[in-house]
């Protein structure tokens, strides 16, 4: 059973520096994400918020401080098994050739994922989540919109079972409707956790009113800088 006192993910002094231009992307940062959180931020284009985000995924590297899973400091041998619980959507999705179906095959031929299988009832049922069918799978990845995309790219996440969803924006230039399917979808994947299994998610979204409807907690990034809203109760 997690333990409700020790969080899922939390960053401590975490700095990101840019070396190139000496500034600060990311200043000193302290900050835990718990079991059953739903949390956004949001703040300016260059604040900060995908830096923060990138550091927590270990897709880049710390200038100081240093990130840890459940209360345990990360070793490098230890990321790949991280990045599994812990998992990063992005804006832009990158879909392979050939079918939806191929591309949630990918991540199978993956060592990380040496121990998991295919299940194509399983990602049907995440495709319905987001109001496609299971003829959604066999779709040509090269005829998708790219609200299709982005669901394609949930699916072959979601299917993984992460512990926690870390989101880039990943709405940000998609219509309305792909906007509602792909929250719809985050929102069955959360529901579907027990107590053996605790979820988690943090949100980057430049959009306010978004950023209210998929999370409880909300926090701001201004110039490197991550914080409690000051309106926040």
């Amino acid at each position: 059973m997690t333990n409700p006192s020790v969080p899922l993910v939390a960053a401590h002094g975490v700095v990101r520096l840019d070396a190139a231009r000496g500034s600060m992307l990311l200043h000193r940062t302290d900050f835990t994400l718990g079991a059953g959180e739903r949390l956004s931020i949001t703040g300016p284009s260059g604040s900060g918020k995908s830096v923060f985000l990138r550091t927590l995924a270990l897709l880049d590297p710390c200038d100081e401080g240093f990130v840890t899973w459940r209360g345990e400091r990360i070793a490098r041998a230890g990321i790949p098994a991280y990045r599994r619980r812990v998992a990063y959507i992005a804006q832009r999705p990158a879909m392979l050739d050939g079918t939806v179906e191929d591309n949630l095959h990918y991540p199978y031929t993956l060592k990380a994922y040496h121990d998991a299988r295919f299940d194509r009832d399983a990602a049907a049922r995440l495709a319905h989540a987001a109001g496609r069918g299971a003829d959604f799978l066999d779709k040509p990845a090269s005829e998708l919109s790219g609200g299709e995309a982005q669901i394609a790219a949930f699916v072959r996440v979601l299917q993984l079972a992460p512990d926690v969803l870390l989101l880039d924006e990943p709405t940000a230039s998609l219509d309305p409707a792909s906007v509602r399917a792909i929250e719809a979808l985050v929102a069955a994947w959360f529901d579907d956790g027990d107590e053996n299994r605790s979820r988690a998610s943090i949100w980057v979204s430049h959009d306010p009113e978004q950023a209210h409807r998929v999370a409880a907690r909300h926090l701001t990034m201004t110039a490197g800088v991550l914080a409690e809203p000051k309106d926040a109760r």
